[in-house]
Parts: structure tokens; C-alpha cells; sequence
């Protein structure tokens, strides 16, 4: 089996470059035939895994942050569904890691080169997200829409914090930012009862996850599972500063649906319209749109192989 290391040396605010001698010893030390890149540009990551699956590499790894890994997907999208046999692993280097974390990928270097070793498959889910009229994108792990939008552009200028830590100080930050919620109308098909609902309300924020985690540590969709087919939201209704920062604690242990202001459904596909505002929007941890007014989000099942964990049961997926 051979690799295509993809190394965005600016992830972990610029240490991932640092790490590029360890990733090199590691994957020698592991016997693992292997071609280490780094990238130069804005989408070159894309670029990248995009051409090594063209030439036939068994697995295109993403070193890096979730930008990175989210740049690698797109790239591995861009072939057809039946061409698409490469698989696609992570190194764990950058800031929030959220991918990883929901596709069951360990996060010391280490254990990232022995798992991707092992070489055990997962076949995975991926959302497609389009914003008003511009072009659509790909994501695995998920997509924020307004307040942890916010909450990443402010954790991304905190250049001494990294980490969990510093998303924790931006969410604290974002509370005297951005707290008067849009008039949104949501509509989606309900998993849970097979009807197409239509939710109107000022939404602080809205969460489609097909991982688990954002932002580190804030378990927007405990039970998340990126192999079902479906997307978990979390909606959160507008409330006051000093609520905002009470429902932090409870994001941090994924406790949240517990909460009056919270809102959870599972779905395939969601359109969001701001009625009075615009929807800043991440994809993955990536600043995706600032001004749109819609978006459609639609769930992809069975769409690309990551290589993560073996079952702790030991039996396949």
C-alpha cells in the first residue's frame, strides 16, 4: 500500500511545518512507502489529492488542521463515485482536529502512522453545502451557521491561544459580538417522524453535523455518526448574553438538548433562509460565506473511504 503525505505547513498557526521531520521518521520507521508534499497555496491541498488519486494512490493522507482534511475531501470528490478508490487518512497537526475526532482517527502523531499502517477502512458520508448562488462544497465533519461561525473567526486571531483553549476565549468574546439572532426559516425532513418540517425563529445558531465535535471540544452532536446517512442538527434559539454563556458548559459535554433553547432533529437535506440578515457560515472549521442569505445542505451517504480505528469489537462496518 502507498501514501501521499499532504503537509499544509501553516496549519497549527504555522507549527505544522516544524512537525515535517517527525512525520518523515515515523512513516520510515513504520516501513510505510510513502511520498511527503507540502502545500504552497490556498486549495493546494485539493489540487494534491486530486492528482494522487488520479495516479492511482491507495491512500491520500491529510497532515494538518480540518482545513486541510477538508481541502483533501474536496479533492477526492472531485472524481467520479466509481473511480473514487482512494482512501483517505489524517494526521492530526493542526488546532481543532474535529474530523479526526468523528471519524474515530487518534490524535498523537504516533498512533496516527500506526493506524494508518493498520490501513482498516471506514466507508463515509459526505455534506454538500451550497451558499446562495456561489459554488458548492464539500465537508465531512460539518457546518456551523452563524455564532461558532463567528466563534472561528475570533478564535483564528488569537494567535498565543491554540487549541480548544482559544475557541473556549472566542466563544467568551463572540457572547458580546453576536447575539442578536436573524429571523431564519428552516425546512427539512424530519428522520425521526418522515415529515417536512418548517421551523421559523430567531436562531442564534445552527449546527449540521455528520461528525460529532467543533471547535475542539464542543460536542455539537454527541451522538453523531458519519456512516448513518444522516445529518444531526442542533438549533439554538436566541436568548440572552448571559444564557449564551451559561449553554456553553453544556456544549462542552454535549448535554445541550437538555436545554429549553435547544432545538435537535435529524435530516438529509436542510434549506436555510435569513429573513433579516445575512448567515456567516463555516465548512469544517473554514470560513465558507459572509453575506448569503440561503443554503442548502444535502447529506451524500457512502461516499469515501477513511482510514480510521479497527472496531474496538473487532468485527467490520
Amino acid at each position: 500500500m502507498n501514501y501521499t503525505v499532504i503537509v499544509n505547513p501553516a496549519a497549527g498557526h504555522g507549527t505544522a511545518r516544524a512537525r515535517v521531520p517527525q512525520i518523515d521518521a515515523l512513516m520510515r520507521d513504520a516501513g510505510l512507502d510513502y511520498e511527503l508534499v507540502l502545500t504552497e497555496r490556498p486549495w493546494h491541498a485539493a489540487d494534491l489529492a486530486q492528482a494522487a488519486a488520479e495516479a492511482g494512490v491507495d491512500v491520500v493522507v491529510a497532515a494538518g488542521g480540518d482545513g486541510t482534511a477538508n481541502e483533501v475531501l474536496n479533492g477526492l470528490m472531485r472524481l467520479p463515485l466509481e473511480a473514487r478508490t482512494t482512501a483517505m487518512g489524517v494526521l492530526c497537526i493542526g488546532r481543532g482536529n474535529d474530523f479526526a475526532f468523528g471519524a474515530d482517527i487518534p490524535t498523537p502523531l504516533d498512533e496516527g502512522i500506526r493506524t494508518l499502517a493498520e490501513g482498516h477502512r471506514r466507508t463515509r458520508d459526505v455534506g454538500h453545502v451550497v451558499c446562495g448562488d456561489a459554488a458548492g462544497r464539500y465537508f465531512g465533519n460539518g457546518i456551523g451557521i452563524g455564532f461558532d461561525t463567528v466563534v472561528g473567526i475570533e478564535a483564528g486571531k488569537l494567535k498565543r491561544l491554540r487549541g480548544f483553549a482559544g475557541y473556549v476565549v472566542a466563544a467568551l468574546k463572540t457572547t458580546f459580538l453576536y447575539y442578536q439572532a436573524p429571523l431564519l426559516t428552516l425546512e427539512f425532513d424530519d428522520a425521526a417522524n418522515g415529515h417536512r418540517n418548517t421551523l421559523e425563529l430567531p436562531a442564534l445558531m445552527v449546527s449540521v453535523m455528520n461528525g460529532r465535535r467543533m471547535g475542539g471540544g464542543f460536542l455539537m452532536a454527541p451522538e453523531g455518526d458519519p456512516a448513518d446517512g444522516l445529518f444531526d442538527l442542533c438549533i439554538a434559539r436566541e436568548v440572552g448574553r448571559l444564557h449564551i454563556l451559561a449553554l456553553v458548559p453544556h456544549f462542552m459535554c454535549g448535554s445541550q438538548a437538555t436545554q429549553a433553547p435547544i432545538s435537535t432533529a435529524r435530516t438529509r437535506c436542510l434549506d436555510v433562509t435569513s429573513h433579516n440578515g445575512a448567515l456567516p457560515t463555516h465548512a469544517d472549521g473554514e470560513l465558507l460565506c459572509t453575506e448569503a442569505r440561503q443554503l442548502r445542505v444535502t447529506i451524500l451517504p457512502d461516499q469515501i473511504d477513511v482510514i480510521s480505528r479497527a472496531p474496538s469489537n473487532g468485527k467490520g462496518c
